[in-house]
C-alpha cells in the first residue's frame, strides 16, 4: 500500500506520516528534506536558489549531507521553497522518490505533490492543512525549544511567502488530489490528529483509495 500525505510546512503532515508509518509498519520518506538538501548544497556552493542552473548543481548533495541538522532550519526551508520551482529540480528528484513509493510492500511519503505527481495510484491520500495563524505557533514554539530566536510575525510571514511560491508555481503546485481526504489540524491535538489519520487511511484503503 502506498500512502501519499501532502501539505504546506508545519501542518503537521511529517508527523502524521511518522505515526502512519509505525503503525502501518511501511518505511517513511520526507521528500522535502530532499528538497532541503539541494537549498543546503546551493547554498554551500555559494550558489542562487533562485538560477535554476545553480538549483539544479545542488542536486549533486552527497547522502551524508541528509543528516546534517541544519537541514531542519527556517533558512533552509525556505531555500528548499525557492530551488523546488525550478523544473530541471523536481526531474532530477522524481526517479529517487518513485522507486522509494514504488518498492515492494508499499511506502509512505509526504511532501507537496506526492498524491499529485509522485504517486498518483497511492491507496490512501491525505492532504493535512492547518491555517497560518496555528502553523506559525507550533513552528516558533518549535524554534524556541531549539534555542532559535526568531518572532511569531516572522515565522508567520515566511509560511505565508513558502505557501504562495508553493502553490503559484506552474510545475506540480501545492494542491490536494482530487481523491485526497483534506485533514484541517487546526484544532487538532497531536494525538487527535494522528487517530483522524489513521482513521481516514483505513476508510480509503478499504473502499480502493476512494474517499467517497
Amino acid at each position: 500500500m502506498i500512502i501519499a500525505v501532502d501539505g504546506p510546512t508545519a501542518s503537521g503532515k511529517g508527523t502524521i506520516a511518522k505515526a502512519l508509518s509505525a503503525h502501518f509498519g511501511l518505511p517513511h520518506l520526507d521528500t522535502g528534506l530532499l528538497y532541503r538538501a539541494v537549498g543546503r548544497q546551493v547554498a554551500l556552493n555559494g550558489g542562487d536558489p533562485d538560477d535554476a542552473q545553480d538549483a539544479l548543481e545542488g542536486c549533486t548533495f552527497p547522502d551524508t549531507l541528509l543528516d546534517d541538522p541544519s537541514l531542519r532550519n527556517e533558512e533552509t526551508g525556505g531555500l528548499a521553497s525557492r530551488v523546488s520551482v525550478h523544473p530541471p529540480v523536481r526531474d532530477a528528484l522524481f526517479e529517487r522518490q518513485r522507486a522509494f513509493a514504488t518498492q515492494a510492500g508499499g511506502a509512505i511519503l509526504d511532501g507537496r505533490d506526492i498524491g499529485t505527481v509522485i504517486a498518483p495510484e497511492a491507496e490512501a491520500k491525505l492532504f493535512v492543512t492547518a491555517s497560518v495563524e496555528a502553523r506559525a505557533q507550533r513552528r516558533f514554539l518549535e524554534m524556541r525549544e531549539r534555542g532559535v530566536r526568531v518572532t511569531l510575525l516572522e515565522i508567520a510571514d515566511d509560511l505565508r511567502r513558502r505557501d504562495e511560491r508553493d502553490r503559484e508555481r506552474t510545475i506540480a503546485p501545492l494542491i490536494p488530489a482530487e481523491d485526497a481526504m483534506v485533514l484541517d489540524t487546526s484544532s487538532l491535538g497531536r494525538d487527535e490528529a494522528i487517530e483522524a489519520a489513521i482513521e481516514a487511511v483505513e476508510r480509503m484503503a478499504a473502499a480502493g483509495g476512494r474517499t467517497g
